[in-house]
């Protein structure tokens, strides 16, 4: 289970783009600063996202919960 802080660690680390789901090498940087993330970093599978008001917290069906802010 990785935390947003942890991102960028291991193998294949940040291989999709979190916006859109392609892979980093095929995507411009869609991404915007605020966003949550709506795709694993590490799989490209879509993450189910709750946001409240004190930040959102993200979790892939493969890897577990990949994000929180």
């Amino acid at each position: 289970m990785a935390v947003s802080g942890e991102a960028g660690t291991g193998p294949g680390a940040d291989a999709h783009c979190t916006s859109c789901g392609r892979p980093a090498a095929d995507c411009a940087g869609c991404a915007r600063t605020l966003d949550p993330p709506h795709y694993c970093a590490t799989c490209g599978t879509r993450l189910a996202v709750r946001v409240s008001p004190g930040g959102w917290v993200g979790r892939c069906k493969h890897h577990g919960e990949v994000a929180r802010s």
